[in-house]
């Protein structure tokens, strides 16, 4: 039975976000019709407030869902600018799959992917191949303490004057993510589309509700550093299976499963194939930066 819809109080201290969800076929990333999509608030009792179900698309129509003030986003040192929710997904001849913590911003549309696994059937009955899924998004980086960037050289100058095997800087079509710390071998690797992945860490760094031209300068350092990485083949030349990884402490955060959003998106769209460069070097600069609040970073660029 589909839940009666919970709005927000009409309060000044509220905004309104809204969400869609895609939800397609792991392999061959089908889209994947009439998945029901249960949407629940993270507060102790988990109420539901909503129930959609995926058109032919895989789609579902965007909802609007409570946020705190804008401002939280545009102010250092505010409360936390976005809200939560837990999200299930449910169609027949699926694992269920379920998403702790989608992010909401408000004014901004949130787009939630989702990867649904078949399920398998033996002998007319159907079997799962695993317990539920549960993608547990963590906190924004604006947000929560992650380890400060370990400050390395914008131009690699050993790997400029050496041989290397790209003769000149080439936007890959995916990129292998590390999911840890380089040395961590215990830490999964992500096979990701090199533009999800700058719209990943895009989410994850920057908040969409900022000026466009803040969110395009930002995309463009992000780009240009991970064009670095891959141009340098910086892990690969260390005996590393990945082209990067996902700590805050050595690259970028990227946080499997998370939500995107709209105008995030197409910006990278619009810029994925540019980066940062210097007349006679011929390696993207690698741009580092920082939050200039809980980590000082001086001659960086600060978000």
């Amino acid at each position: 039975m589909k839940p009666n819809r919970i709005y927000p109080a009409e309060t000044s201290t509220q905004s309104l976000g809204k969400l869609t969800l895609n939800a397609v076929t792991q392999l061959g990333a089908k889209p994947v019709a009439d998945a029901k999509v249960t949407i629940k608030k993270t507060t102790p009792g988990n109420e539901s407030v909503d129930v959609l179900t995926t058109n032919d698309l895989g789609q579902t129509a965007p909802i609007e869902l409570e946020a705190p003030p804008i401002d939280y986003s545009l102010e250092p040192n505010s409360p936390k600018p976005y809200s939560e929710y837990n999200i299930e997904i449910e169609a027949n001849d699926f694992e269920t799959v379920k998403i702790a913590g989608t992010q909401i911003l408000g004014n901004q549309l949130a787009i939630q992917d989702v990867s649904m696994i078949p399920s398998v059937e033996v002998s007319g009955i159907r079997l799962t191949q695993q317990k539920d899924e549960v993608i547990a998004i963590g906190p924004h980086t604006l947000y929560a303490d992650y380890p400060p960037k370990i400050p390395e050289s914008e131009v690699k100058e050993d790997v400029e004057n050496s041989l290397i095997v790209l003769d000149r800087p080439v936007v890959p079509s995916a990129i292998i993510v590390h999911d840890g710390t380089p040395d961590d071998t215990t830490a999964p690797n992500y096979f990701v589309p090199f533009k999800s992945y700058i719209k990943n860490v895009a989410s994850s760094e920057i908040y969409s509700t900022w000026p466009e031209s803040t969110i395009q300068a930002n995309i463009l350092a992000i780009l240009s550093f991970t064009l670095n990485r891959v141009y340098t083949e910086w892990y690969r030349a260390k005996g590393k299976n990945f082209t990067i990884t996902s700590s805050t402490a050595y690259d970028h955060k990227f946080i499997f499963g998370r939500n995107i959003y709209k105008n995030i998106s197409n910006i990278v769209d619009q810029l994925f194939i540019n980066f940062i460069s210097r007349p006679g070097v011929r390696q993207p600069i690698f741009t580092q930066y920082c939050d200039g609040i809980q980590v000082q970073c001086p001659n960086w660029m600060t978000l």
